[in-house]
């Protein structure tokens, strides 16, 4: 069975039509290539009460839920500080592997401010909003999402393999 994922790209100007949104299907061909099930997609405005909500509904229909645009540093992007509100527990290393692998494609990497962090057993990641970085981003940690989910869902049990 496919794990189902939610794509919410954060923009004022895709939002209103006057963009056309190029990072949400982006992402979501990525994640249909590694296996997820697409359950949701979502255009929304820069507004942090909107993004808590829609990252809050997406993580009632899918285990792992990716935004992509808001995670710069102007005055409107506010996806992290709203994906703070929305999740239970921050999960720090992810976001810090996605920039410091970014960092090798371009130094620009180190102003994204996207988190990560779990809403019950679903996982919220934060996507730049440049196809290409969002891209690059997700593929960076993309190995990782599966064992995380696995986690949160309560599966805890080690391997005595090595």
């Amino acid at each position: 069975m496919k794990t189902p994922a939610a794509v919410i790209t954060v923009s004022d100007s895709s939002h209103r039509g006057l963009r056309e949104d190029i990072s949400g299907p982006r992402i979501e061909r990525c994640l249909v290539a590694a296996g997820f099930e697409i359950v949701a997609t979502m255009t929304i405005p820069d507004e942090a009460a909107v993004i808590i909500s829609s990252l809050r509904e997406a993580a009632k229909q899918a285990r792992f839920v990716a935004t992509t645009g808001g995670t710069g540093i102007a005055p409107r992007d506010v996806t992290p500080e709203a994906t703070r509100e929305a999740c239970d527990r921050m999960i720090e290393g992810i976001a810090e592997l996605m920039r410091s692998e970014g960092r090798k494609h371009t130094p620009m990497a180190a102003l994204s401010r996207g988190v990560c962090g779990s809403i019950g057993t679903s996982l919220v990641l934060n996507l730049p909003g440049n196809p290409a970085g969002a891209e690059q981003s997700l593929q960076s940690v993309l190995d990782l999402i599966p064992h995380a989910l696995d986690l949160l869902a309560g599966k805890t049990e080690h391997s005595t393999s090595r």
